[in-house]
């Protein structure tokens, strides 16, 4: 089985993010990066399918070449090789720019399985991996919380609203978008480390220019707003008064 592994670099949690001059992205010139947690689900997922059912694990990844970290860190984890489509724009590209790329990327490996994180810690639209599930032209399923492989199809287990599940058959190629938690992130060994140095890392330029389907007007840091209403009569009129506001007004109870 081989399996195809989208991962995606952001700035670590940590950071203390700042908006940029043209107040469209955040400074992340001197930012610390590491790779987005759904994406590290997912590519356990990929290395425990591979152990279980054999194969390789392919991870791709879009970006600057300072993707390059994130790459390595999970070839160190146990991915056999990468795929690297190099450009400054898919940076801060929208998640149909970022599929479209990652879609010529993996169309010519035939791989038998895709797998993506729910979402992105910066953007967080969730788009990306169904996006590239059209533009692969395989079937998908998305918020994914167990995988099984039995005679070259897949039966996964759907996370839905309020506690309830939905398992999912389906046949392969396909993709699945892995919901956070699925499974327990392994740490890169040393050996792992080493071994990485040594395994392929191919890289992609984009075929034409990036285009996005939407666009950042501004950011800005969210202001905060204190507002004191001072409620006056009786003690009985008071709450009536307060239980009005809480349910028309502030939209509490």
């Amino acid at each position: 089985m081989k399996i195809a592994v989208c991962i995606k670099q952001v700035i670590t949690r940590e950071w203390l993010l700042r908006v940029d001059d043209d107040a469209t992205w955040v400074r992340d010139r001197d930012a610390s990066f590491e790779m987005n947690e759904p994406d590290a689900y997912a590519l356990e997922e990929a290395l425990r399918l591979k152990e279980q059912h054999g194969g390789e694990v392919v991870v791709c990844s879009a970006g600057p070449s300072r993707v390059l970290q994130v790459i390595r860190e999970a070839l160190s984890r146990g991915a056999d090789r990468a795929i690297h489509v190099e450009s400054d724009e898919l940076a801060t590209a929208d998640a149909f720019a970022v599929a479209a790329n990652l879609a010529a990327a993996i169309s010519a490996e035939g791989v038998d399985l895709v797998l993506t994180g729910l979402q992105s810690d910066d953007q967080g639209f969730g788009q990306t991996g169904v996006l590239l599930a059209e533009l692969l032209g395989i079937p998908h399923a998305t918020i994914i919380i167990e995988v099984q492989v039995m005679d070259g199809e897949l039966r996964v287990k759907r996370e839905l609203e309020g506690g309830w599940f939905q398992w999912v058959a389906m046949p392969t190629p396909a993709l699945l978008t892995i919901q956070s938690g699925i499974n327990q992130l392994r740490y890169a060994t040393l050996k792992g480390i080493m071994a990485a140095k040594k395994k392929e890392v191919r890289k992609v330029v984009p075929e034409a220019a990036t285009i996005s389907c939407h666009e950042i007007l501004k950011l800005y840091v969210p202001e905060r707003v204190k507002q004191t209403q001072l409620i006056e009569g009786s003690c009985t009129d008071s709450a009536k008064e307060l239980v009005r506001v809480l349910r028309e007004d502030a939209r509490v109870i």
